[in-house]
């Protein structure tokens, strides 16, 4: 059989670029991805915890999935960022700051670890975990504060250090990360369904792994800080310095009867864009599930391999290269910080790579429909974007230095806005040949 004839017209590029984000989200709804992980009902009760940008919707997905299976209602407590919240018949559903903690947040970790109080053999948690997690769950150790968290989020987020290094980190300034909500279970059987945000989807690293452990220990903590130049306060310092910061490991007898799934990720959300694509007669290639390094220069590489293949191709199918993973944005010291996140960081300096060439159209986005500080899930661009701009009176470049991209998007008319979407599979690159 040959390839299906494209049916990609002229100007509907960004109309297909938008059908195939809400392809990758649906791909991860948690409605579709948890019924085949349903533990099954134990004799006792079943408590819900959960944590992230979709717990609310996961949260709803299961009491609904798990009450149409015959089994008793559930009970429990998840908490998910300002504004993500769904309604549940059975499970409380509370809301906290995103990305920096409050005290909203300090309270809801409260009420998870409450929730797993006085449990028996026969009882069964069901964790409910998914990215955003971290700051939404703040629960500093002794003699540390929330403000002693708030500030070591601070400087992780401007650190530009991978995923792992900042939750390494974080998981040792906690007392509900890096698996020790879990051991609060005690003997009751506990199965954590998660969806990740994370590249390689290491469970320990998703949300800081409040249900699993790793074995990254403080003194790996430690050499990060120093690898990457961090000044966190010195109470946290000395913290990290202390046993008190020693979290449980992987073989730890207080895990036996937990378990885990990966229910939902990005290589599931990139593969059904990409057989969305070749229905409609667009060859599609997956560069990786799992790009991570800093926002401009993933986008140069993309641009380089988007203007090789516009050179360069002699088919007649349009092209669709397809990326996820999660990119960083590093700020200066002492700069002042823009508006804007990583997808459209990246999506502003492809657009200076990919300027004067018509054939090239782009989406990048976080899958949660946020990224970074505003509203917006990222941002279009194609081969036009830097002389529209340039025709307003922007200089791309400026914004660019200044990690502003989203206002410059703003300014163009360029950005790409869905509101929250309930689940978090990380960033979706999409790249247009056409």
């Amino acid at each position: 059989m040959g390839r299906p004839q494209a049916k990609l017209k002229k100007g509907q590029e960004r109309q297909f670029l938008k059908s195939l984000f809400e392809t990758a989200v649906q791909a991860a709804d948690p409605l579709h991805c948890l019924k085949p992980y349903l533990p099954p009902a134990p004799k006792g009760k079943t408590i819900v915890i959960g944590a992230g940008k979709g717990a609310a919707q996961m949260a709803q997905a299961f009491e609904t999935l798990w009450v149409e299976a015959g089994n008793p209602a559930p009970q429990g407590v998840v908490v998910t960022r300002y504004g993500y919240g769904a309604e549940c018949r059975f499970i409380k559903v509370l809301e906290a700051a995103h990305p920096v903690p409050d005290a909203v947040g300090l309270e809801a970790a409260k009420q998870l670890k409450a929730a797993l109080k006085d449990l028996h053999e026969d009882d069964l948690v069901v964790a409910l975990i998914c990215g955003g997690g971290s700051a939404l769950l703040p629960a500093p150790p002794e003699g540390l504060t929330l403000a002693d968290e708030q500030a070591v989020n601070a400087v992780l987020l401007a650190s530009g250090a991978p995923i792992s290094v900042m939750n390494a980190i974080r998981k040792h300034v906690s007392t509900i990360k890096g698996g020790r909500l879990a051991a609060l279970a005690g003997s009751a059987r506990m199965v954590s369904l998660i969806v990740s945000d994370i590249p390689g989807d290491d469970p320990a690293l998703i949300a800081s792994g409040p249900t699993i452990a790793d074995r990254a220990t403080r003194h790996d903590a430690l050499k990060y800080i120093e690898h990457y130049k961090m000044q966190l306060p010195e109470k946290v310092m000395a913290h990290l310095r202390s046993k008190a910061a020693d979290a449980p490991l992987p073989d730890d007898a207080v895990f036996a009867r937990h378990s885990h799934h990966i229910i939902a990720s990005a290589a599931q959300s990139l593969k059904a864009a990409a057989k969305l694509a070749e229905e409609q007669g667009v060859e599609t290639l997956i560069l990786s599930d799992s790009i991570e390094g800093e926002a401009k220069d993933i986008a140069l590489m993309h641009g380089a391999l988007a203007q090789y293949q516009a050179r360069n191709r002699t088919s007649g199918q349009p092209l669709l290269l397809l990326s996820g993973g999660e990119t960083t944005v590093t700020l200066g010291s002492g700069s002042k910080t823009g508006k804007g996140g990583r997808n459209s960081e990246f999506m502003l300096a492809l657009a200076l790579n990919i300027a004067v060439n018509a054939n090239i159209h782009a989406l990048a986005a976080d899958t949660d429909g946020i990224d970074g500080s505003e509203n917006n899930a990222g941002a279009f661009a194609d081969g036009n974007t830097i002389q529209h701009m340039t025709e307003l009176g922007l200089d791309a470049k400026q914004f660019l230095a200044g990690h502003d991209s989203w206002s410059a998007f703003n300014a163009s008319g360029d950005l790409f806005v869905t509101g929250p979407t309930g689940t978090n599979v990380n960033d979706f690159r999409a790249i247009l040949i056409s």
